[in-house]
């Protein structure tokens, strides 16, 4: 008579490899997220600028057809009346991560400085305030306490 031989074999992980795995995992995790999370507000700087430079490029156009940026009407001598094209850039739920305006209130006859101040998710940037004025100074003001980032780090010039 022929005994059956029966096998025993173990299907699976055991803890030991499972404990590896998390271990790779969260060493990998460690390392990438803080690098992506740094790459997802540069995106965000990066579209703040874009809106200052568009609105910058709207008072230059503005300048030139009327002698002056704080007018669209040609009344120089008059008060201001002058509206920014984009006013905020926002996240898709429409939550603003910054705020387009001008410095100091409203633009001269002959000179303008444009802010994007942050908010929402970026309120605590690195980068601070950009600022951008009617010579094409690229600026940033009102940085967190202990930012190390530069002007040229953060305009990526």
């Amino acid at each position: 008579m022929i005994t059956p031989i029966i096998r025993t074999e173990t299907k699976g992980f055991t803890l030991i490899e499972l404990m590896i795995a998390v271990a790779v995992v969260g060493i990998v995790s460690a390392i990438a997220y803080p690098s992506y999370r740094e790459q997802i507000q540069k995106s965000h700087r990066s579209e703040a600028k874009s809106a200052l430079l568009e609105n910058a490029q709207f008072l230059e156009r503005n300048y030139t057809a009327n002698n002056c940026y704080h007018r669209t009407d040609g009344n120089c001598a008059g008060g201001v009346n002058i509206d920014l094209p984009v006013t905020a850039v926002r996240d898709s739920t429409g939550a603003a991560r910054y705020t387009i305006q001008f410095a100091d209130g409203q633009p001269t006859r002959n000179s303008f400085i444009l802010e994007a101040v942050p908010t929402g998710s970026m309120s605590r940037d690195a980068c601070g305030t950009f600022t951008l004025n009617h010579l094409g100074v690229k600026n940033v003001k009102d940085k967190p306490a202990g930012s190390t980032k530069t002007a040229d780090e953060c305009w990526q010039r």
